[in-house]
């Protein structure tokens, strides 16, 4: 019996031994999320939850000497502490996913049922596990791997859309500091306007309402330059808590310009292909899908949820013997032989015998019988999951086609409307102005015409700087779009574009 015990319970201790080598280290999963978000930013450090004591210092030198707009995405990509935390929810799907690949613990049950008339107790006993598992865990595995690979793409692609929003804020910044400085270049010109206009006053060329006119341009203008301040403050802040600092965003150097060297043509059929192709969240919508079809697959299983084999023991109960009378027995004895003689002794065995001591073991069998319960419920809502999960990864391909299209031609747009400014809007206003000036100096031109083509020049300048600021957010966006950086899909998009001109005159087409 003893030996029987210490079996059991040195099964149990190997089993808990081996069941503790399972250990949750998702630190593959955190390089792997790195790798997708390099290829679609073409940045190569990542917030790495072991690396928390290196950002401060990172950070630090990356701001050395002024920031670009790449620094920028890779401080968003260190210190965003939003993107921190997301990537605690890879480190809970490998947990789940260890948890899958997990048995249940082994079911023990101990019964004790004493004598009335004392002695020892009948001793039942039953340890039985869950062989179910053994056809459940692998499919289990299956749909938490997946679900596992679901979450390392969602970060990956939440990584590549935070870097996004840093360098349009970057961009945005850059051209809210534009137009501050335009608007007090503006204020400046309005001012020699107002000191034109007051010494043609002095020598009698011109009136009050003239000099009330230039007066208020001027006003103007200084309320232009107020305005643009705080905008220009507020695009800093907010690039700022994309980038997770909490210094004053009015003493970051921007050192990149917006950008003005742009392409003349994009064409969307091979950003498409691309998208299709490099798109983390189509990418996480297809393991999604997966999962959905491991999880119809596991319920089917759960049918026979529980099918239990163990070993069963039961030790009889041993009744208790009242004590022995030593001189009761031998008086007896002596009466009966006629002389003294001393009482029987009875052997162990035969007394054990007596008491009883039989000990059954073997094998036991239990199995949840699906009557009631045929786990119908659970298989028909994991086909609606399933049903969504392929309806919506269609959808997330339609809207990625439209998305596409709309980015670029978006971008075009913004892209002509920068080079108008820049090539016809400007040189035009810019020669208007001076030579209604010296129309004005000379009396050929009235003051009015002055006035007019400074306005022109003035808002022309303007529309330039948005214009210019429109072009460059259209970097990111198309970054976004595509699921690669801006560099990298150009030349794949020109590649294609090539191969397919190719295999046009291949056809003599």
């Amino acid at each position: 019996m003893y030996r029987i015990i210490l079996y059991t319970f040195s099964l149990f201790s190997a089993l808990v031994v081996v069941s503790g080598c399972a250990t949750i280290n998702p630190q593959h999963d955190y390089a792997r999320v790195g790798h997708y978000v390099t290829d679609a930013t073409g940045q190569e450090r990542v917030y790495l939850p072991e690396d928390d004591e290196l950002v401060d210092e990172l950070v630090d030198e990356l701001l050395q000497g002024g920031l670009t707009a790449d620094e920028a995405v890779q401080i968003s990509l260190l210190n965003n502490p939003l993107l921190q935390a997301a990537f605690m929810d890879v480190g809970m799907a490998r947990a789940d996913a260890i948890q899958a690949g997990l048995y249940t613990n082994p079911f023990l049950e101990v019964t004790a049922l004493f004598p009335d008339g004392g002695g020892l107790a009948n001793l039942q006993s039953t340890v039985a596990q869950n062989i179910a598992e053994l056809w459940q865990i692998p499919v289990r595995e299956h749909m938490a791997e997946h679900s596992l690979e679901a979450a390392i793409v969602t970060l990956a692609n939440t990584a590549a859309s935070l870097a996004a929003d840093a360098k349009s804020a970057y961009y945005s910044a850059v051209g809210a500091d534009e137009r501050l400085r335009i608007a007090r270049e503006n204020l400046v010109i309005a001012k020699n306007l107002l000191e034109l206009t007051l010494t043609r006053q002095k020598a009698g060329a011109a009136n009050e309402l003239d000099v009330n006119l230039s007066r208020g341009v001027a006003v103007d203008s200084e309320i232009a330059v107020e305005r643009d301040r705080l905008l220009a403050a507020n695009a800093r802040r907010d690039m700022a808590t994309i980038l997770g600092l909490v210094v004053d965003a009015n003493s970051l150097v921007l050192s990149d310009r917006l950008p003005d060297d742009l392409p003349e043509t994009l064409g969307a059929k091979p950003l498409l292909k691309l998208a299709k192709m490099w798109r983390l969240d189509i990418q996480s919508a297809g393991q999604v899908v997966a999962a959905a079809q491991a999880k119809l697959e596991y319920e089917y299983l759960l049918v026979w949820p529980q099918v239990q084999i163990g070993l069963s023991l039961e030790r009889s109960e041993r009744a208790s013997q009242g004590g022995r009378d030593v001189l009761a027995d031998t008086a007896r004895a002596s009466v009966a032989n006629g002389s003294l003689t001393a009482p029987g002794i009875q052997p162990r065995s035969e007394r054990n015998s007596q008491r009883g001591q039989d000990l059954i073991i073997g094998p036991s069998l239990g199995i949840e019988l699906p009557i009631f319960d045929q786990n119908q419920a659970q298989i028909a809502r994991a086909q609606y999951a399933l049903h969504q999960a392929l309806k919506t990864m269609d959808a997330l391909d339609r809207a990625v086609t439209q998305e596409v299209r709309s980015a670029v031609d978006r971008a075009m747009t913004a892209w002509r409307l920068m080079r108008m400014y820049r090539d016809q809007s400007i040189p035009l206003a810019k020669s208007n102005l001076d030579l209604s000036r010296e129309a004005y100096r000379a009396g050929r031109a009235s003051f009015l015409s002055v006035l007019e083509a400074q306005r022109f020049f003035l808002e022309t300048r303007r529309g330039y700087v948005e214009a210019s600021q429109s072009a460059a957010t259209m970097i990111p966006e198309l970054e976004r779009t595509i699921g690669l950086p801006f560099e990298k899909f150009l030349e794949e998009a020109n590649k294609d574009t090539e191969s397919n001109q190719d295999t046009d005159e291949g056809n003599g087409l």
